[in-house]
């Protein structure tokens, strides 16, 4: 079985090819369905089996997507469906890796975690 054959067998469910972790909003940790917001790229795998850094696998090209999605006017103006708490959570989770790679955080997560 190949590496990363065995890492998805590990984590278990995948959703759009990522693990759990791939995600901002995570409702049920067992219904794929409730996972929103991916922003990192497949290399999350070899960074959950400690073999890179997390913060490598950012793909800073959906932050601008998943940041928008959180806001009012949402993506392509559709807002994601969460709750408040989980968008809360999601600012705050979407802001630590803006701060972690010393970008500017953007005005959308500014407001949402105050």
């Amino acid at each position: 079985m190949a590496a990363q054959q065995k890492i998805r067998a590990g984590l278990g469910r995948l959703k759009e090819g990522l693990p759990m972790e791939a995600f901002a909003i995570v409702g049920d940790p067992q219904d794929a369905d409730t996972w929103k917001l991916p922003h990192h790229t497949t290399a999350i795998f070899r960074a959950l089996t400690g073999k890179l850094d997390m913060e490598s696998t950012v793909d800073w090209d959906q932050m601008p997507a998943a940041v928008a999605a959180l806001s009012q006017a949402g993506y392509r103006g559709r807002r994601v469906e969460a709750t408040e708490e989980q968008i809360l959570q999601a600012a705050r989770h979407l802001a630590a890796h803006y701060l972690r790679a010393g970008k500017e955080i953007p005005d959308t997560l500014v407001k949402l975690i105050g």
